[in-house]
């Protein structure tokens, strides 16, 4: 394992060993990795992608749930308004309680929503819980990384953070485990959100032995503990510029006669470095999701179902290997954040993800083109299942829906595939459970939210090649410049409001993706976001430095010397800020 991850780049020997061994210089890295980052990213991971499949059951078995995509989206959309609110109160919290404690209260408010959506009686019940999960991520999401960040050092601080990433996208690929793997079980649903409870009561147990972040103790002017932490995490000395950084901060406090610094919202926006940190992490935390990531993980059940497969368990199972494929390329982008640099691989990424979007849109696009048309069936005219719309050839002038699949699903009604070919002429039915059971009795295949489509593989292909592309770059960048970024005394605030910044464009994302494609079309929809990524990767190319291999002190320098240049555009063709090391020591 050693030789492979050599041979890749990634680490030597001796920085695998400090990392991943057991020598006592690193067993409490292995610990915060094993609990912090892998529990905690793995419920933010499974919280997004459970509700994808979910979703397809609590339709079956709430009617007013089916009839409204408004409600639908509100059901998905919840968690994220919760964590946006978790986020955002969780700034000032970090600040006041710690990250250990904070992540051990997030844990419990979890558990609590997870049980709730499981007892859950009607769909206004499955909204609260859905809440309540959201402000435990919300807070967790923003606070697990800048925990990890805090106590790793600068060298492997890219990958620690990133390895966080990657147990969110094998939080999202097990939910889709799981989904199917209830798919036939009673109550399906109920067990697929309420199982999220039990790792979150886990880890809230663990974390009560994990030490606190030095640097927060720092910040609470406790200098012994924060010395002890360390100590712990570098018995050999290792880690000199995190026991620098507490000897500097503790001096700097004598000097200044014991007098505690509080960080405001004002202040930061009143000087021009710290104007400039928030500026790039919050609009790269913003642009994460306005590129669409979780239309893919929230939604990816029904953008297969959308490509053309109507089947329920054939649609999770696919949603199973769009997830393998996210989860595979967080595992690159470990490898490579350390080794390309943040602000190179984000650019490389983002210019992925238009290209698949572009590729998404004309999938649905052909698939638009080819929707198979309705046949007219005079045995089902008086059964009651015939859609209103379309009741019979004589008055189809009296309605303004093109006769094919496409214009049945947009009445709200059903489509009832012709037997054996699909792409044949078929009914155009009522939506209910009857319309669904009569199809699926006379073997034909039952559409209520996409058409059949020869063009479906190449949707899944745009799928798959979308996350080949964010997952090893937007996925982590995000969350590894917000907690490198900001000085120690703005890190809880300024990590809080990037974070709140990131739920809030995930909800508006979340809520409106099904209405989008409902009013405009699901390619249409793609080419949108293709248009934002493109303003995405311009905001990375001038506003994100690269801080790859720097210190927190480091990365102070270098905002303060792009401050005193009055760059406007800082950072347009810079590759490499090393220099700014050389500007530290100075």
């Amino acid at each position: 394992m050693v030789e492979v991850l050599r041979r890749v780049g990634w680490c030597d020997e001796c920085r695998f060993r400090e990392c991943f061994l057991i020598p006592s210089a690193s067993k409490y890295i292995v610990f915060l990795l094993a609990l912090a980052a892998g529990i905690g990213g793995f419920l933010f991971g499974y919280d997004t992608g459970v509700i994808s499949g979910a979703l397809l059951y609590i339709r079956d078995d709430f009617e007013e749930v089916r009839k409204s995509r408004i409600l639908q989206e509100t059901i998905v959309s919840m968690a994220i308004a919760g964590a946006a609110l978790g986020a955002g109160m969780g700034g000032r919290m970090n600040d006041a309680l710690g990250r250990k404690s904070l992540i051990w209260v997030s844990d419990l408010i979890f558990a609590l929503g997870a049980g709730l959506m499981a007892v859950a009686p009607e769909p206004y019940t499955l909204i609260c819980g859905r809440f309540l999960v959201g402000l435990g991520v919300g807070a967790a999401s923003m606070t697990v990384p800048l925990y990890i960040a805090e106590v790793s050092p600068a060298d492997k601080r890219g990958a620690l953070v990133t390895f966080n990433v990657l147990m969110i996208t094998t939080g999202q690929f097990l939910s889709y485990l799981v989904n199917l793997a209830f798919a036939r079980v009673p109550g399906n649903w109920r067990w697929m959100l309420g199982v999220a409870g039990l790792p979150a009561i886990l880890q809230a147990v663990l974390f009560v032995f994990l030490p606190e972040s030095p640097r927060w103790l720092v910040r609470q002017k406790r200098f012994s503990e924060a010395a002890a932490v360390l100590q712990k995490i570098y018995p050999t000395g290792t880690g000199k510029a995190e026991f620098d950084e507490v000897a500097a901060a503790e001096s700097e406090w004598h000097e200044e006669g014991n007098s505690a610094k509080e960080t405001g919202f004002w202040d930061i926006l009143a000087t021009r470095e710290r104007r400039m940190a928030l500026t790039a992490g919050v609009g790269i935390q913003v642009f994460q999701q306005l590129v669409g990531i979780n239309t893919v993980m929230y939604y990816s059940p029904t953008i297969v179902e959308l490509a053309g497969y109507a089947s329920h368990e054939t649609v999770l199972l696919l949603s199973v290997l769009v997830a393998g494929v996210n989860a595979l390329g967080t595992i690159a982008g470990i490898l490579l954040i350390d080794r390309a640099g943040r602000r190179q691989l984000a650019l490389v990424s983002l210019s992925g993800v238009i290209v698949a979007l572009w590729l998404l849109s004309a999938a649905f696009y052909l698939t638009s083109l080819t929707s198979p048309d309705i046949s007219w069936a005079p045995d089902l005219a008086k059964s009651g299942m015939v859609c209103p719309a379309f009741p019979t050839p004589e008055n189809r002038t009296l309605f303004p829906y093109p006769a094919t699949c496409l214009g049945c699903l947009q009445a709200d009604c059903g489509f009832c595939a012709a037997a054996n070919d699909e792409l044949r002429p078929g009914s155009c039915l009522t939506s209910n459970a009857g319309s669904a059971s009569y199809c699926s009795d006379n073997m034909r295949s039952w559409f209520s939210h996409g058409c059949p489509s020869q063009y479906g593989w190449l949707a899944l292909v745009g799928l798959a090649f979308y996350l080949m592309a964010f997952a090893p770059g937007m996925g982590p960048v995000p969350w590894t410049i917000n907690s490198e970024i900001y000085s120690l005394q703005d890190r809880g605030m300024c990590g809080g409001i990037a974070a709140t910044a990131n739920w809030v464009s995930n909800f508006i994302v979340a809520q409106t993706f099904l209405s989008l494609t409902a009013t405009f079309g699901t390619s249409v929809t793609f080419f949108l976001f293709s248009c934002i990524t493109i303003l995405a990767f311009l905001f990375v190319l001038v506003f994100v430095p690269e801080t790859k291999g720097l210190s927190f002190q480091e990365v102070n320098a270098m905002w303060e010397a792009q401050a005193k240049s009055q760059n406007w555009l800082p950072f347009l063709g810079q590759v490499d800020l090393q220099e700014y090391s050389k500007v530290s020591a100075d």
